[in-house]
């Protein structure tokens, strides 16, 4: 199996995470979404990440990448129950959300002003800002590295790489700190976007 995207994508970036701490091999194949003859085959939307298996019909959507991989190794990172499961779920959601923001801001913002343009680049800066914000009040509860906290850390690792220039940390120290120590971690390290 191998699983196409860019390195950019913090979707992409969160599957290739999960895969490394589960100790999946998967092997990453950078797609060009506007030029890929494969992706548009292996996935009617053409969207990234899309997972190609041996065994089977081509997977997409992160979260449904995830949870194929985190099956594959016997359920380690995604709770199968409980509190926690709900937790993690909904934490991942949290994280997909700032990323779609993020992202759809950052195509939006290379193109020309127009009518409604700029309300709709500040409502998704607001989007991202409140989820920084749910996100600090919750960084003192991250303990562990499961699909959730997973999420999180590719989202604010994307944040540094495409906005740069808006720092989030200085009013959000405890995920500062939080995203610091996880960034060390060689997951982290071995899939920095590019």
């Amino acid at each position: 199996m191998k699983l196409l995207g860019a390195a950019a994508s913090p979707f992409v970036r969160k599957a290739r995470v999960l895969a490394l701490e589960l100790g999946v091999d998967l092997p990453f194949e950078t797609v060009a979404t506007a030029t890929s003859v494969v992706l548009p085959q292996a996935n009617p939307l053409a969207k990234i990440p899309t997972l190609i298996r041996d065994d089977g019909p081509p997977i997409y959507d992160s979260s449904v990448i995830c949870g194929y991989l985190d099956a594959l190794a016997g359920g380690r990172l995604i709770p199968a129950s409980g509190e926690a499961r709900w937790r993690a779920l909904t934490l991942e959601a949290l994280a997909d959300g700032l990323c779609d923001a993020a992202v759809w801001r950052r195509g939006e913002m290379a193109r020309p002003a127009g009518d409604g343009h700029s309300d709709a680049l500040a409502k998704a800066a607001r989007a991202v800002e409140r989820a920084l914000d749910a996100l600090e009040a919750q960084a003192g509860t991250f303990a562990g590295f499961d699909i959730g906290e997973i999420a999180v850390a590719c989202a604010l690792g994307y944040l540094d790489f495409r906005y740069a220039n808006e720092p989030w940390r200085p009013t959000r120290p405890k995920l500062s700190a939080w995203f610091a120590d996880i960034s060390e971690l060689s997951s982290m390290k071995a899939t920095q976007p590019a």
